[in-house]
C-alpha cells in the first residue's frame, strides 16, 4: 500500500527533475486505492471536529494535489520528448519510465504529429489538399449500423436524426437518398 510520503516524493523528484522519472508500473492504481481508503476512514468518523478526521482530510486533499500536479509534470515531459523525437528522429527517450497509458498517449500523438508534417510536405511540395470536414446531415429514414471509413462502427440512426458526417460518408448517403444537408 501506497502512502502520502511516497506520492510526495514522487512528486517532488519529477518536479526538481529534468527527465521523466521512473515510477512503479501499478502506481496509479495504489493511488487510487489510497485516495479510497482516505475517503473511507473519513466517512466512518461521525465527529466532525476530529483532530484525527481533519488531518485525513488535509492529507487527501493534499494527496490528489500532488498526484494532479505528478501527473501534468510527466505529461509535459512527454509533450516535450514527442517534439524532441518528430525533430531528431529518436522516438523512444524515457519509454521505460512511461506508464501503460503514457505510452499509449506518445505513440498517439506521434502518429498525430507525423500526419500533421506529411500533410505539411504535401502543401509545401504544391500537392493539392483534401477537404476533411464534416457536414451536418438529416436523416430521411431510419439506417441501421455500417463500418466507416477508419473502420470504426457509425450508426444506427433513426428518421429525422441530425448527425455530423464526414463528407465521403454524406455522399454516399445522399446517393441512396438516405439524408439531406442541413446546412453548407
Amino acid at each position: 500500500m501506497i502512502t502520502y510520503n511516497e506520492i510526495y516524493e514522487a512528486a517532488r523528484k519529477e518536479r526538481y527533475s529534468g527527465q521523466l522519472q521512473p515510477i512503479a508500473k501499478n502506481f496509479v492504481n495504489e493511488v487510487s486505492k489510497y485516495l479510497k481508503e482516505k475517503k473511507e476512514a473519513m466517512s466512518a468518523n461521525d465527529d466532525v471536529f476530529s483532530d484525527v478526521l481533519l488531518k485525513n482530510k488535509k492529507q487527501l486533499e493534499n494527496a490528489v494535489t500532488l498526484f494532479k500536479e505528478l501527473i501534468i509534470r510527466r505529461r509535459k515531459k512527454i509533450l516535450n520528448l514527442i517534439l524532441v523525437a518528430a525533430e531528431t528522429g529518436i522516438s523512444k527517450q524515457d519509454f521505460n519510465n512511461m506508464l501503460s497509458f503514457e505510452k499509449a498517449l506518445f505513440e498517439d500523438l506521434m502518429k498525430c504529429l507525423e500526419a500533421s508534417e506529411k500533410r505539411l510536405n504535401e502543401n509545401l511540395n504544391g500537392q493539392e489538399v483534401i477537404d476533411q470536414s464534416n457536414d451536418l446531415v438529416v436523416f430521411l429514414e431510419d439506417v441501421s449500423e455500417f463500418v466507416g471509413f477508419d473502420g470504426n462502427s457509425v450508426g444506427p440512426f433513426s428518421k429525422g436524426q441530425i448527425a455530423n458526417l464526414s463528407k465521403e460518408i454524406t455522399k454516399i448517403l445522399i446517393e441512396g437518398s438516405k439524408v439531406e444537408i442541413l446546412e453548407k
